[in-house]
């Protein structure tokens, strides 16, 4: 990666108040662009948003929501970006079987309006859609998919991300080639870090149930996913950008980020090492009924890998201590800020 590209760089960021954003927006600022971010309000209680005092950090940070085409359309014009890098989204697969409309209206809809405000907005070159490794039709099989296996979606998540590549393909093809705008779309694993607040995700449970003294409970401990430390994609969002931007048509296409194979470990695995990391934890079996989850998910990254040098930094492992460190680091009320760019330039030194 070339740190030097970003340099006084605009960047537009959907989505700069969650987890994953947030770790992208301190990065990008680091790398010394600027950046304007536009997503809801952080969520209640703790947030990696307000914990690491991001906002002052950036260049402008508009609170809206991406299903209003009005405001953001406003918003990316106003901002004069030269990159758009899209991540708000309704991210969570059992919320959208509660809330299955809103899934469709924020990552599909809310998807067109951020292209359609694109497509106007004459400062962009460079745009990246961020959407999921569980946008493939999911056949419960060893085999990791590579970005032509067929999309699908068992659940109303999954489906809609689904749909967001197929909205990104075609605004490829039906607007942004001919004016010399140039998209890629990123599937990326279940991602890990500190400041992950969300509900129903495994490492923010885990957290809440050892604050709280409670046993944490395990839906599927033998689902396998493609654990990484959030750092890992955002690298990749990194290069793929910068190679939009430089060179365009040839990375004008769909990307996987996952980790290696052998970092696909079962919910089990991972809540194990958690606890001999973390004191007074626990966990136990979920018989209840749940809806239904993938059992098992691998993600191929040989393209990235061979076209973008992209490589994974930090094992399984190394990510877990990192997270476990940034979240007993805030119980402790250690300055969160610095710690999240001493984590960001302990991960670059090794790219």
């Amino acid at each position: 990666m070339n740190t030097s590209f970003w340099k006084d760089k605009t960047v537009f960021l959907t989505g700069h108040t969650g987890f994953k954003g947030g770790w992208l927006a301190h990065w990008l600022v680091m790398l010394g662009a600027k950046v304007h971010g536009f997503s809801l309000n952080p969520c209640n209680g703790p947030s990696f948003y307000n914990t690491t005092n991001l906002e002052h950090r950036l260049s402008s940070s508009t609170i809206g929501d991406i299903r209003d085409y009005e405001k953001i359309s406003s918003a990316i014009k106003k901002s004069k970006s030269d990159i758009l890098i899209h991540m708000a989204a309704q991210p969570i697969v059992r919320s959208s079987y509660n809330e299955p409309l809103e899934t469709f209206s924020t990552n599909v809809i809310g998807t067109a309006n951020v292209l359609e405000s694109a497509r106007y907005a004459e400062s962009i070159k460079a745009i990246v859609n961020i959407t999921t490794d569980k946008c493939y039709e999911n056949k419960e099989w060893s085999k990791p998919y590579v970005e032509d296996d067929r999309l699908g979606g068992h659940d109303p998540y999954s489906a809609s991300k689904a749909c967001a590549e197929i909205l990104t393909s075609a605004y490829r093809k039906s607007f942004l080639e001919e004016k010399n705008q140039f998209i890629a779309s990123v599937r990326a694993g279940n991602v890990i870090g500190g400041g992950d607040w969300a509900v129903d995700r495994l490492i923010p449970d885990f957290f809440r149930s050892v604050d709280t003294g409670k046993t944490l409970l395990i839906r599927s401990p033998n689902s396998i996913r493609p654990w990484q430390h959030v750092l890992e994609p955002l690298y990749g969002y990194l290069l793929i950008a910068e190679n939009l931007f430089e060179s365009g048509s040839p990375y004008s296409d769909a990307w996987n980020f996952g980790p290696r194979d052998e970092d696909s470990k079962p919910v089990k695995w991972i809540v194990q090492k958690l606890c001999e990391l973390t004191p007074n934890s626990d966990w136990m079996i979920d018989n209840a009924e749940q809806p239904h989850e993938a059992v098992q998910l691998k993600l191929d990254s040989t393209k990235a890998i061979e076209k973008l040098n992209w490589r994974q930094q930090w094992s399984i492992e190394n990510a877990l201590d990192k997270t476990v460190e940034w979240h007993l680091s805030w119980k402790n009320s250690k300055d969160m800020e610095k710690l999240t760019d001493a984590q960001i330039i302990d991960f670059s030194s090794s790219i």
